[in-house]
């Protein structure tokens, strides 16, 4: 689907002091609620980066990344073509255009065309995550309609990285996480209260 696997070799600067370089997260209906609880304990030196996809209307400006920023000692922003992913930075996708990472560790933007019917799309992002990051990367499903994000799923496991998802219950919106757990390749399930916490666990190696 994406003109990245030839990347799949070649490694991105790894951050020190973390199990993990990336979290990819995502969100539609319902999203903005579950990404706050999920960013707002954080710690300001969360050892990894984050690049998140919530599913925008595309014809008005976002004013998610300084929602967001407001709630999270965490750095939040709208992600620019080029950027050079930082620990401790959120990443969040543009209105219209996809979200991906290079193997250089760069974020780069497109309006290739859309992806079961979305621009930004959750498979596209977690199918270049996986390509390029492999077992230092975690992917989140959010709460959601439809099904994007499952896809990359697949590909997030099949490169040995780690997913966890919102369970059914705490989910707004059931329709992405149900169709995330259906794929059979999640690693966690859990209450949105509990993501956070488990997140942190991970990535700073203290997981058990």
């Amino acid at each position: 689907m994406i003109q990245m696997a030839e990347n799949a070799n070649n490694h991105p600067p790894q951050f020190t002091n973390t199990a993990f370089d990336i979290v990819a997260i995502a969100a539609s209906a319902g999203g903005l609620t579950a990404l706050v609880k999920v960013l707002s304990t954080l710690p300001a030196k969360f050892p990894a980066a984050i690049a998140i996809v919530q599913h925008l209307g595309p014809q008005h400006r976002s004013f998610m990344a300084e929602i967001l920023s407001r709630r999270t000692a965490i750095i939040v922003k709208q992600a620019q073509e080029g950027d050079c992913l930082t620990p401790g930075t959120a990443y969040v996708a543009p209105p219209n255009r996809h979200l991906l990472v290079n193997s250089d560790g760069t974020l780069s933007l497109s309006q290739s065309e859309l992806v079961n019917f979305l621009r930004p799309s959750a498979d596209l992002l977690f199918e270049s995550v996986a390509a390029i990051y492999q077992d230092r990367a975690i992917a989140i499903v959010l709460t959601g309609t439809g099904s994007d994000g499952a896809t990359g799923v697949e590909a997030i496991k099949k490169m040995g990285g780690t997913v966890i998802v919102q369970d059914v219950k705490s989910a707004e919106f059931s329709g992405m996480p149900s169709a995330a757990i259906q794929t059979g390749n999640v690693d966690f399930i859990l209450p949105l209260d509990k993501i956070s916490s488990s997140l942190v666990s991970l990535v700073v190696g203290e997981f058990n």
